[in-house]
């Protein structure tokens, strides 16, 4: 694991599936200390540079130390009492403050909790609740939006009925409001470019009432092939999976200036899920933000080309630094002066979201996980102007 060649949970099934005697009870007390390890890296890797022993070992006996509250610390630069890498800690700080970005570093070396979307093509709220209830789930409503649940604990969710029957979907508050800043309605086309493997697609096309078009366009074959299943489970019907070379593919010419609205879920640092995903500060480091911020410019340019006049472009991000957000929608605007920029509380009121002024203040979507208690995103929605 500590060699970051591969996702942290991409690692972690692998060795599940070399080791099949392994019991639940096991998997999740390994699961557990591994990613209490990625989280806390730096600062267990310092406090364990003096100790005897394998490295691996030590790094393990902090981490038990530190879940059983026997771990004294002294004082420590932000950097390492907070895990991060120096590049991002500087980052951080530069962009919220020392205060907010101490708040923020040490909501990040939480775990994430688990979140669900009722799919209101097969069920209701109530139901899916009740549902898990029977199963042993504890679910209960966010108040943000309506068809968001939040999960008490670790449970066997994938056995439970409500979820083999397609009748919730595990996605992340946050990402559920960046769908939902699409505001798609029915019989529209819609395209979600960076689809992946399909949570906002199948969020998209559940609003849509599977009805109209939601084309999910992906790089990666393999991911579209991972969303079938889900697609199938979920009773969407109105979804077209179209795998491409990049954002330059000839097939989405096809698609020129014909969608309604487009999404834009932009590869990024993932910055704002480093709770579920400790792993990318180590992964991940400076000529990375680079590389993405040009491919995140090249992605919108690409959209602008596919969406009809009066249609909508919303470019979203999972990541908490500005070269990805606040300076990507200045770009942006310097190149199309003539789209308009709606205000994302406007738009997600309008969908029945109940957002704090915060995460909205400005107009633009702005989620932190130490204020909003999900994963840290950001969002913009332009409209094209339509044709005189």
């Amino acid at each position: 694991m500590l060699r970051f060649e591969a996702p942290a949970d991409v690692t972690l099934r692998a060795f599940f599936r070399r080791h099949p005697s392994l019991g639940r009870r096991d998997r999740g007390a390994i699961a557990e200390t591994v990613f209490d390890v990625l989280r806390h890296h730096r600062l267990y890797a310092h406090l364990a540079q003096d100790a005897t022993g394998a490295p691996e070992a030590r790094l393990l006996a902090l981490s038990d130390a530190r879940r059983q509250g026997r771990l004294a610390l002294p004082v420590l630069p932000f950097a390492l009492r907070y895990s991060l890498p120096d590049w991002l800690a500087g980052a951080l700080r530069a962009g919220y403050g020392a205060a907010r970005a101490e708040a923020l570093a040490a909501a990040l070396l939480h775990p994430a909790p688990l979140d669900l979307r009722v799919n209101t093509l097969k069920s209701t709220r109530a139901q899916v609740i009740a549902s898990l209830a029977a199963a042993g789930i504890d679910a209960h409503p966010l108040p943000q939006w309506p068809d968001a649940l939040r999960v008490a604990g670790k449970p066997a969710l994938e056995r439970s009925p409500a979820f083999e029957s397609g009748w919730c979907e595990v996605q992340d508050l946050g990402s559920q409001l960046l769908a939902a800043l699409v505001a798609p309605r029915r019989g529209q086309t819609v395209v979600d470019l960076c689809a992946g493997a399909g949570g906002k697609t199948l969020a998209l096309a559940a609003a849509m009432r599977s009805s109209g078009q939601v084309y999910a366009c992906d790089v990666s074959a393999a991911r579209l092939l991972r969303m079938r299943r889900r697609l199938e489970r979920s009773g969407a019907t109105n979804v077209q999976p179209m795998a491409i070379a990049d954002e330059r593919d000839a097939r989405l010419g096809r698609l020129h200036a014909r969608a309604d609205a487009v999404l834009v879920d932009a590869p990024c640092t993932g910055t704002g899920t480093l709770r579920r995903n400790p792993d990318l500060k180590w992964r991940t480091g400076p000529g990375d933000l680079a590389r993405l911020v040009a491919t995140q410019r090249s992605l919108l340019s690409a959209a602008v080309a596919l969406v009809r006049p009066g249609g909508a472009l919303v470019f979203g991000t999972c990541s908490l630094l500005a070269q990805e957000n606040d300076e990507q929608v200045t770009w942006f605007e310097a190149h199309h002066p003539h789209w308009r920029r709606r205000c994302a509380g406007e738009v997600l009121a309008g969908q029945g979201a109940h957002l704090d002024s915060p995460a909205i203040g400005d107009g633009l979507l702005r989620l932190l996980p130490d204020r909003d208690g999900c994963d840290g995103f950001f969002a913009a929605r332009w409209e094209r102007p339509r044709e005189p």
